[in-house]
């Protein structure tokens, strides 16, 4: 039997901000923290990237100069117990400087790319995180379970009084959008 890796040995209170901010990078781009504890998240398909760097790129050339917009970068949406996610996309403020922690006051929005290994996390989990530490966007993107390169993307907003996300809209084929950012792409440009 493989013993578990050193950094998996979790004390009983869970993992803190400074022991995972200690963690190697290669490890930390693996994982995701949900109340101390460690999830380790499979590595995503070829597809699955490939629809969240391109549209990354459309959302990077439609948001102005003040918007910065990354890929898989971490997101800390609490420290005690820590809750660290990964968005798959993340559109945020460009007066945050590079080596300080993004926080959920800096983002406009955050993309999730559903695959088969996260839907509980990105269906429910993930829009309750982020509604609840105040992100005022939230998009998934799902594919079609007959045809993965049919896509849908749920756009939600933020309802500043319950703090939950509202759907906006399930768009197909094809998305404009005048917020958070004015955008329209055809989605066979994002297979």
């Amino acid at each position: 039997m493989t013993a578990l890796p050193d950094w998996m040995a979790l004390p009983p209170e869970g993992l803190s901000a400074a022991d995972y901010e200690a963690l190697p990078e290669e490890v930390c781009r693996h994982i995701e923290i949900v109340d101390g504890a460690i999830v380790v998240t499979p590595a995503p398909r070829r597809l699955h990237q490939r629809i969240a760097r391109r549209l990354a790129g459309e959302l990077e050339q439609a948001a102005a100069p003040e918007l910065t917009v990354d890929t898989d970068v971490d997101l800390r949406l609490r420290d005690v117990p820590l809750l660290n996610r990964r968005p798959d996309v993340v559109v945020y403020d460009s007066a945050l400087p590079d080596d300080a922690l993004l926080r959920p006051q800096h983002c406009l929005l955050v993309v999730e790319v559903m695959s088969p290994g996260s839907v509980t996390a990105d269906q429910t989990d993930k829009p309750a995180e982020y509604a609840a530490a105040g992100i005022e966007h939230f998009w998934r993107v799902e594919s079609d379970a007959q045809d993965d390169r049919c896509l849908t993307v749920f756009r939600y907003r933020l309802d500043p009084t319950t703090r939950l996300y509202a759907l906006l809209g399930a768009d197909t084929d094809k998305l404009s959008v005048s917020a958070p950012v004015e955008l329209t792409i055809d989605f066979d440009s994002l297979l």
